[in-house]
């Protein structure tokens, strides 16, 4: 999770094949729903959206990475993730709106702070230990 621009895609699609994961990235997957809906009911809808794909992924055995802003303490808890990564790496991003709704997580499993050439495997890495 993230704010827009804080490297989420970069980071899931270098880890995606080393996690061998399942990956839902919310801007392919707002195209897939036609809904582009970004109001408060349009992102708890996408929460939980996100939450039925990773849940059918889960139940099939695989690691799903899902990238999306996730931007309130209520989206974080519909989508309920196993493992979080926050991409602290902006202090805002392009949409004010996101910029103030946005609520920093509380309890995080990986906080990224700089986007560099390593992250995805440290974390992957770490991940796979634990699966």
């Amino acid at each position: 999770m993230g704010l827009p621009g804080s490297g989420k895609t970069y980071l899931a699609e270098r880890m995606q094949p080393i996690l061998k994961a399942a990956w839902y990235n919310a801007d392919k997957v707002r195209e897939m729903a036609n809904d582009w809906d970004f109001s408060t009911d349009g992102r708890i809808r996408q929460s939980l959206r996100m939450k039925s794909l990773a849940d059918f992924e889960k139940k099939h055995g695989r690691i799903v990475i899902c990238d999306f802003v996730c931007p309130t303490f209520k989206t974080k808890s519909n989508f309920d993730p196993d493992i979080t990564i926050w991409m602290d790496t902006i202090k805002s991003g392009r949409y004010e709106d996101t910029n103030k709704m946005f609520e920093k997580p509380e309890n995080v499993d990986f906080k990224v702070t700089e986007m560099n050439d390593t992250n995805h495997y440290t974390i992957a890495e770490e991940i796979l230990k634990n699966v």
